[in-house]
């Protein structure tokens, strides 16, 4: 029923952020996962949230909500599929193999009854993977696009082969600032759930907690759930950690399918120069290369990740909202951010730094 062994759709990860605290009425996530049952047998799932609010969403529909208020509209609660704070595409809807055609339906029955017995505003599948899109295109729902940068890995050997693809210029940019680092005289640790200490996610923590209390304000995760992640899916975490002069001073957090890696967090309390790019992109593409996984997923935004590899891929999200008089604006906004996000990743792609050559 799970596809590639998504390591966020996992149980383990899940019920971790549920034990740990890091979802729940504090921050906004109420889990309401739906499963379907047949004889006993677990035939069918979906990852399900009561959202009061927005946060960790990656899919932006304040305006929607102002909207709502300024009518003296409720907007919250609002049903997502989608695993919190986590903007990677994956399955939405779950089943065993060949039960889509009923299994599916079944879960969005399920998802109305639920919206209406909790008064919902609407039903939100954000980063659904293409075989979910392929269903959820038939239904009747609004569609919303937007853009990520991913990695591609055409079966390198090794670092130097992906930088021969790339111009020249970007090339040597790369190796100068994978020099700077080396040149400062940083170290650079990667390790799994097993290799990991204690220490490594006590530091990692802290990193992580100073990061948002610098840019965003709210660090929802926390060690306890690192840690437990890292216990029970010990073989889909992927930690890298920077040393300097005997101490760690940064680190970056990723997991692991059997096809993918997926960057998550970063932290450092001492600035040296291109760090960022070497634990967060370059430790990870060479584990990729390393490891034979097919697509880095760094995470969203970013159009500096393109000088670095990285090229423009189309993301969608699934909306339907329950009757309101906002229905006709709202689906006029989002034809028009459709024809938008179309011709940004139009202008994105012409920047690729490969060599048109060998694309």
């Amino acid at each position: 029923m799970l596809q590639d062994n998504n390591p966020f759709l996992r149980h383990e990860f899940l019920h971790a952020l549920e034990e740990q605290g890091c979802v729940g009425e504090e921050f906004g996530w109420l889990p309401c996962h739906i499963a379907v049952y047949e004889g006993g047998q677990l035939t069918g799932a979906m990852p399900l949230y009561e959202k009061t609010n927005s946060y960790g969403e990656f899919v932006f529909d304040n305006a929607w909500a102002a909207a709502y208020e300024r009518a003296g509209l409720s907007y919250f609660p609002k049903l997502v599929s989608a695993v919190p704070y986590t903007p990677a595409a994956g399955q939405r809807l779950l089943c065993q193999p060949g039960r889509s055609d009923t299994v599916y339906p079944m879960l969005l029955r399920a998802v109305n009854k639920l919206m209406q017995k909790r008064g919902a505003s609407g039903y939100h599948c954000l980063f659904p993977n293409d075989a979910n899109q392929q269903y959820l295109d038939q239904q009747s729902l609004m569609v919303r696009h937007d853009y990520q940068f991913h990695w591609h890995n055409p079966g390198y050997s090794r670092f130097d082969d992906f930088l021969s693809r790339l111009a020249s210029r970007k090339s040597k940019k790369i190796r100068q600032e994978r020099r700077k680092v080396g040149e400062a005289g940083v170290t650079l640790r990667r390790l799994d759930g097993y290799l990991a200490t204690e220490q490594d996610w006590r530091d990692f923590s802290r990193f992580y907690r100073q990061t948002f209390e610098e840019k965003w304000g709210v660090a929802t995760l926390n060690e306890s759930f690192f840690r437990q992640v890292a216990e029970q899916l010990p073989d889909q975490v992927l930690l890298v950690l920077a040393d300097l002069q005997g101490e760690c001073i940064a680190g970056s957090l990723m997991y692991l399918s059997d096809t993918r890696l997926y960057g998550r967090y970063w932290g450092s309390v001492r600035q040296v120069n291109s760090l960022h790019f070497e634990a967060c992109y370059y430790q990870g593409i060479e584990h990729c290369i390393e490891h034979n996984l097919q697509i880095f997923e760094p995470g969203a935004q970013g159009e500096h990740k393109i000088s670095r590899g990285f090229l423009p891929r189309l993301t969608r999200s699934y909306h339907w909202l329950a009757e309101n008089p906002f229905q006709r604006s709202i689906e006029d906004f989002v034809g028009h951010e459709r024809l938008a996000v179309a011709g940004y990743m139009k202008q994105l792609n012409a920047l690729s730094p490969y060599r048109q050559e060998l694309e």
